[in-house]
C-alpha cells in the first residue's frame, strides 16, 4: 500500500464512524415499510440494491427454521432507514463502494459478481476484525459491522425473525396460575 492509498483510507474512516444507533421508533416505522412488499428501492441504485440483498442473505441465510433476511424484508427496511435517517446515506454508499473496490482488488470483480467462495473470502477479511483485520480493510470492517447490526435489527424485529426466536411474549393469557412449583423449587424460593 502506498502513502496516497493509506491517506485515502484514513480520510474515509471518519465518514464511516458517523453512523448513530437506530432508534426504536425508526425500527417500528421501518418494519411497517418493509412489510409492504417494496417494488423498487427509494434510496439504493439497482446495483446497490442487489448488493444489499445479497449481503443481507449472506449474513442471515434461510434455514430449516425460518426464511432469509430478504424473505423478512430486511433490504426494504435498510432502504427505509436510508430515507428516514439521511446521515446514514454517506456511510452506506461509501461502504458499498468500498466493498466493490476491495472485491475487485482481491477477486477481480464487483461483490455480487463473485463466486460464493470469493464472496466468503472478501467477507472473512472484514467480518472477524479481532482475528485478521489490517489497516487496508479497516473501513470495510467498520462498514460491515454496522451493516450486520442493521441486518440483525431488521430481521429480528420482523415477523419472520420474531417467529425464528420463538418469542412467546405478547400472547394473551386468560388465567395466570403463577410460576410452576418445580421452577420455584429449583430457584429456592417460595
Amino acid at each position: 500500500m502506498d502513502r496516497r492509498e493509506s491517506l485515502r483510507l484514513l480520510a474515509t474512516l471518519p465518514l464511516l464512524t458517523c453512523v448513530k444507533p437506530v432508534s426504536d421508533a425508526a425500527v417500528v416505522k421501518g418494519q411497517a415499510t418493509a412489510s409492504k412488499k417494496q417494488a423498487a428501492p427509494e434510496f439504493f441504485t439497482e446495483h446497490e440494491w442487489a448488493t444489499v440483498t445479497l449481503l443481507s442473505d449472506l449474513i442471515i441465510p434461510a434455514d430449516d427454521r425460518s426464511g432469509s433476511a430478504s424473505d423478512a424484508g430486511v433490504p426494504a427496511f435498510i432502504d427505509f432507514m436510508m430515507i428516514d435517517q439521511p446521515e446514514l446515506q454517506l456511510p452506506m454508499r461509501g461502504g458499498l463502494a468500498w466493498l466493490d473496490a476491495y472485491s475487485r482488488k482481491v477477486a477481480g470483480g464487483v461483490f455480487v459478481g463473485l463466486s460464493p467462495e470469493d464472496q466468503k473470502r472478501v467477507l472473512d477479511d472484514v467480518a472477524w476484525p479481532e482475528e485478521m483485520a489490517t489497516l487496508d480493510v479497516l473501513p470495510g470492517v467498520v462498514f460491515f459491522s454496522r451493516f450486520r447490526d442493521m441486518v440483525a435489527t431488521g430481521f429480528w424485529t420482523s415477523r419472520i425473525g420474531v417467529e425464528d426466536l420463538q418469542y412467546m411474549g405478547n400472547v394473551y393469557v386468560q388465567e395466570w396460575t403463577g410460576c410452576p412449583q418445580e421452577v420455584l423449587d429449583h430457584l429456592g424460593v417460595s
